[in-house]
C-alpha cells in the first residue's frame, strides 16, 4: 500500500495509472498536478485524484510532495527537465520518482541535470499502452492490464527503489521489462516512433491533396488502421521525435532503403521481388501477433 503518489500530467497516461492503483486498492491518496486548471480541476471532478496542486505554485508543490511515497511524471518529455527542477527542492529522503516517457536517454540527462545529487531517487520508465484519447476523461482503470512496463534503472538507483516503481505497475496489471535507456531507444525508435511518424507523414499527405475530400470519402478500414496513431497528441510526439532524434533518423534512413527497393521493383514490374517482402513481412507479423497474444492472455483460474 502507497500511502500518497504524486502525478503530474493527469490525463490517458497518468490519469489510468490513478485508476488502476485505486481499483487495486494499492494507494490512500493521490495528488494530481498539472498546468492547466480546468484539467485538474476535471481529474478532481472525476474522482481520478484526491487533491490537486498547482504546478508553478512552490508551496503548493512542497505540500503535495510532503510525505509521498512516489512520484510520476506523465507530462510530454520535453517537460521532464523543468518538473523535475521545481520538485528538486522538496524532494524528501523517502520519495521515489518515476517517469512515463516515451524517450529515455535524454530523460535520464535531464534527470542529472534537474535532480544532481538526488538522482538515484529517479528510477526512469515507460508503459507501453495508450490510447488515441487525451486529457482526464480518457483515463480508464484497465489500460496497464497485461501490457509491458519498461524500467531503466540507473546505477545509482538501489534495487529497493525500483521495486517500489515495479510493484507500483504490478498493481495495475502490467508487465514488468528491463533495458538500458540506449537500448529503450533504440527499439522504440523502430517499433513505436517511426510507425508514428509515418502515420502522420501519410494522412498529412493526404490532407494536402486538392482532391483530399474524394479521398478521404473513400478510405476504409485498411486506411484508418493503418493511420490511427495519427490521432495521437501531436505536442506529444513532436517531442519524442526530437527527443530520440538520433535513433529515428537511423530507422528513418533504413526504411527510405526499403521504400527505395520497393519502387525497384514495382516500376520494374518485378512481381517475385514484390511477393516476396510481401510474403516475409506477412509472416513476421503473424510470428509477432501469435507472441503478444499469448504474452497477454489472461491467466487461467
Amino acid at each position: 500500500m502507497l500511502n500518497k503518489v504524486v502525478i503530474f500530467g493527469v490525463g490517458l497516461i497518468g490519469g489510468s495509472f490513478a485508476r488502476s492503483l485505486k481499483k487495486a486498492g494499492a494507494v490512500h491518496t493521490i495528488v494530481g498536478v498539472g498546468r492547466s486548471a480546468a484539467s485538474m480541476a476535471r481529474a478532481l471532478e472525476l474522482g481520478i485524484v484526491d487533491a490537486i496542486a498547482v504546478a508553478g505554485d512552490p508551496a503548493s508543490l512542497a505540500e503535495a510532495l510532503h510525505g509521498a511515497d512516489l512520484v510520476l511524471l506523465a507530462a510530454p518529455v520535453a517537460q521532464t527537465e523543468a518538473i523535475l527542477a521545481a520538485i528538486a527542492p522538496h524532494l524528501q529522503g523517502g520519495t521515489v520518482v518515476t517517469d512515463a516517457g516515451s524517450t529515455k536517454s535524454d530523460v535520464v540527462a535531464a534527470a542529472r541535470s534537474a535532480l544532481g545529487s538526488k538522482v538515484a531517487q529517479f528510477v526512469p520508465g515507460h508503459p507501453i499502452a495508450g490510447r488515441e484519447t487525451n486529457g482526464p476523461d480518457a483515463a480508464i482503470d484497465n489500460l496497464y492490464v497485461g501490457k509491458k512496463v519498461v524500467l531503466t534503472a540507473l546505477a545509482e538507483n538501489t534495487e529497493a527503489d525500483v521495486e517500489r516503481v515495479a510493484a507500483a505497475w504490478r498493481a495495475c496489471d502490467a508487465i514488468i521489462h528491463r533495458l538500458t535507456p540506449e537500448e529503450h531507444d533504440k527499439v522504440f525508435a523502430a517499433v513505436s516512433h517511426l510507425p508514428h511518424l509515418l502515420a502522420y507523414a501519410l494522412v498529412d499527405d493526404i490532407a494536402k491533396k486538392p482532391h483530399a475530400d474524394l479521398l478521404f470519402q473513400y478510405a476504409a478500414s485498411g486506411f484508418r488502421d493503418f493511420t490511427r496513431i495519427a490521432g495521437s497528441s501531436p505536442e506529444m510526439w513532436r517531442d519524442i521525435s526530437l527527443a530520440n532524434q538520433s535513433a529515428l533518423l537511423t530507422e528513418l534512413d533504413a526504411y527510405m532503403a526499403q521504400l527505395t527497393t520497393l519502387r525497384a521493383q514495382l516500376a520494374a514490374g518485378d512481381g517475385a521481388g514484390l511477393e516476396g517482402v510481401y510474403t516475409n513481412a506477412q509472416h513476421a507479423r503473424h510470428q509477432w501477433i501469435t507472441a503478444i497474444e499469448t504474452a497477454e492472455a489472461p491467466p487461467k483460474d
